[in-house]
């Protein structure tokens, strides 16, 4: 038979010992020089109620033959087996023993400073305390530790949180008021809206969370709307890049500007498909045709990325291996690589019947859930996240990082030159028009490598991380329209800037040319 009871059953039970009120215990524990955890808990249970309610406090007597169960707060339950009231008796003959469960606010906890390791300063990993609150429960009048039944602490939590973990407050050993979060003796169990934690002991009991960044309703509206601008902005921008690089290709004939015409045409049809995945899901319920467009899109995804991957490639034959190299059929075998490894992906994705209606919760705070949905690969397919995670997450994660490499390889090739040009004091001496050309380089080549897709990892973080991330890769037609631009400019100025700068000519060419 188990004993319930909630908050308000406090008020009808009067305090059990004389001793100071029970409201100023925290305060005068915090005020003096011994621990005030120590203090806490030897005061907690001598201290006198005054009055008939004190705000997230629960202290009243219970049958130690029988499991208690109190609620100090709505949030919080602390359910104590027989055996760990039993325990905390210890000699006393009496069957009743007393109970106290409160709440404390987690700024009062001082975390050690951090500790050195072979000589180096170990910075602990920060995480938040479910709702800033610290669950203290004592019992009895003796320790209770290493208990064969747990005791059962749970905290209800209305936001999403990952790896939420059960800790209890473990002082330092320097006995200098600080001490850490420990997981000793506690397990956590996850059941999507509580996190119940099973412990051998009573303490101060918390539990750390990495929050979740959501998005709500009118962030998500707004998402969407600089997402289609950025996408119409693109889709017209690269059709006009297309037109460029093609002239550009007839009247001088290079493979870079043929790899940037492929790539134009990889980001022509990725901003396409999503504006048509977009706007197509509303009128069809899941049926041929949003299926179509979702291999479309994935395809038109994974094509960008290999022809991003391939841009790299080719710039590190430029930079590396040697600068007039040649290849037979050279595009021809990358357009292999770039439209071929795509269309193998999607087209086993189809036979497995990976897409159809894709919908993704957002979460409002005037209307519970609401749901936004795209023609992608359906919500229905069983293994959605792992096709999703090893095409969409890990296979543009390597790229970027690879790209990064040579980015980093062009920088240094930039340095080497100026070194080379300007002698020791190469940077130093360098004029702005050195460094602006240099910085448009590296500029435009982080667009062309597909760099602003890193900043994928900001999206988790905060909210200005997810705005730039969609700025950025909305707007890289228009990116590569520039990178066009430029391409075009570069003629009628490489007699002038040769002559003035040899230097700055050669790695011009190096950025452009074959």
């Amino acid at each position: 038979m188990r004993i319930t009871l909630c908050l308000l059953t406090m008020l009808c039970f009067p305090s059990i010992q004389a001793g100071e009120d029970c409201k100023n215990v925290l305060q005068d524990c915090l005020a003096t020089d011994t621990l005030w955890t120590r203090c806490y808990e030897a005061n907690i249970t001598s201290c006198r109620v005054r009055g008939r309610f004190i705000h997230n406090f629960l202290r009243l007597m219970v049958n130690s033959s029988q499991e208690a169960e109190g609620r100090p707060t709505l949030e919080h339950t602390v359910r104590i087996p027989s055996s760990a009231l039993q325990k905390s008796r210890g000699s006393a003959t009496e069957k009743e023993v007393l109970l106290v469960a409160t709440v404390i606010n987690s700024t009062f906890f001082k975390l050690s400073p951090p500790r050195m390791r072979k000589g180096r300063r170990v910075i602990p990993v920060i995480k938040q305390v479910l709702g800033g609150l610290v669950l203290a429960v004592r019992a009895g009048s003796q320790p209770v530790r290493n208990l064969t039944q747990p005791v059962r602490l749970i905290f209800k939590h209305n936001k999403n949180v990952e790896n939420g973990t059960c800790v209890f407050w473990q002082e330092s050993q320097l006995n200098d008021g600080t001490g850490d979060w420990s997981t000793d003796g506690c397990e956590t169990v996850d059941n999507g809206s509580e996190h119940i934690c099973s412990c051998n002991h009573l303490s101060f009991f918390a539990v750390l969370m990495n929050p979740v960044l959501t998005v709500d309703k009118l962030n998500a509206v707004r998402l969407s709307y600089i997402t289609y601008i950025g996408s119409a902005l693109s889709i017209f921008f690269t059709i006009i890049s297309l037109i460029i690089y093609i002239c550009l290709q007839r009247q001088r004939p290079e493979k870079a500007i043929g790899v940037h015409l492929q790539l134009s045409g990889a980001l022509l049809c990725l901003h396409l498909s999503f504006l048509l995945c977009s706007f197509w899901v509303w009128q069809d319920e899941e049926g041929w045709v949003c299926k179509g467009l979702g291999l479309f899109l994935h395809w038109s995804l994974l094509a960008t990325v290999c022809w991003l991957a391939l841009e790299g490639f080719h710039l590190y034959l430029l930079l590396v291996r040697v600068f007039n190299i040649y290849v037979r059929r050279y595009l021809l075998k990358l357009s292999l690589v770039g439209w071929g490894i795509p269309t193998l992906i999607a087209g086993i994705c189809g036979i497995l019947d990976v897409y159809g209606k894709y919908s993704l919760d957002v979460k409002d705070d005037t209307k519970p859930i609401s749901t936004s949905q795209i023609c992608w690969m359906s919500s229905k397919f069983p293994h959605r996240l792992l096709v999703s995670y090893v095409t969409t997450v890990a296979f543009p994660s390597l790229v970027i990082l690879c790209n990064i490499c040579m980015l980093g390889l062009v920088v240094f090739k930039l340095w080497r030159l100026r070194a080379r040009g300007g002698g020791s004091s190469g940077w130093k001496k360098m004029n702005r028009e050195r460094l602006w050309k240099d910085c448009t380089t590296v500029l435009g080549l982080s667009c062309v490598l597909g760099l602003p897709w890193g900043l994928a990892s900001t999206t988790y973080i905060s909210y200005s991380g997810i705005y730039l991330f969609t700025i950025l890769n909305s707007l890289q037609g228009v990116f590569m329209f520039l990178w066009s631009v430029a391409l075009t400019c570069k003629p009628r100025t490489d007699h002038s800037s040769s002559s003035r700068d040899p230097s700055s000519q050669k790695v011009m060419t190096t950025s452009f040319n074959n």
